[in-house]
């Protein structure tokens, strides 16, 4: 249960910021083998990347400007129609002149 509300949350945070989360993914993954592989400049490069996408989805949050309420759409057709509704045409069967 809790996999498919990870596997969720993922799926629309790669949709939401692509690029951040394309970033996370590539720095946390050098932080792992640069760990498990006694690499310290790998890991600290992964650490970095995953410090810098962190501080550029902050930035990105911080520059959006607060939304303002949208006004309701203006209705200019009333709800129900006035009118009856209008008859059919019935179109007699004539033969088309041949076209040239």
């Amino acid at each position: 249960m809790m996999n498919a509300a990870w596997f969720r949350f993922l799926r629309s945070a790669y949709r939401r910021e692509p690029i951040v989360s394309f970033m996370i993914t590539i720095g946390a993954v050098d932080a792992v083998i640069g760990g498990v592989g006694d690499r310290v400049s790998l890991l600290t490069f992964g650490m970095g990347t995953v410090a810098l996408a962190i501080a550029l989805r902050w930035l990105m949050l911080q520059r959006r400007p607060a939304e303002i309420p949208t006004e309701a759409p203006q209705i200019y057709l009333p709800p129900t129609p006035s009118q009856s509704q209008l008859p059919n045409l019935n179109i007699p069967n004539k033969k088309r002149p041949p076209r040239s």
